[in-house]
């Protein structure tokens, strides 16, 4: 058998319906869209959440809470991180920047609690939580907020 004697199996290619195009081939008048209105025209259909009418049950359900359209996304460093620094060390957003446990200089930081201090350091950032700013002054080293 040769490439040009070789045939797709009986059924497998459908003829491509084609509509509008009179009567006789039976997809004439109203092509194959059933009854007229909102569904046979060209285009979206009926809307998403559109119930007929009736108030959708987006409306009926009472707006709750506020989301700013500008969060402040914190970059987060835990204080078991803050160990691979030396005693005596002033954690700046640079050298934070410099050992990749932030992303951008440009974003604020929070110092989280997970973990343990083992080290004195001075720890320079936007946000501390409680309990990171007391372990960081329990092993005597110094949180500093910075503007």
């Amino acid at each position: 058998m040769q490439v040009h004697q070789l045939r797709s199996p009986e059924g497998s290619r459908k003829r491509k319906k084609i509509v509008g195009r009179g009567r006789g081939t039976g997809h004439g008048k109203r092509s194959g869209r059933g009854q007229t209105g909102q569904n046979c025209r060209s285009g979206r259909g009926v809307m998403l959440a559109y119930e007929g009418g009736q108030m959708s049950l987006l409306r009926r359900l009472p707006k709750v809470g506020f989301n700013s359209k500008w969060p402040a996304k914190y970059q987060v460093v835990n204080c078991e991180s803050l160990n691979r620094f030396e005693d005596g060390t002033t954690i700046t957003p640079e050298l934070l920047k410099s050992r990749h446990l932030i992303r951008s200089l440009l974003q604020p930081i929070k110092i989280l609690s997970v973990g343990e201090v083992t080290r004195k350091l001075t720890v320079q950032a936007h946000r501390f939580s409680k309990a990171a700013a007391d372990k960081i002054t329990k092993a005597g080293g110094n949180p500093e907020i910075l503007a």
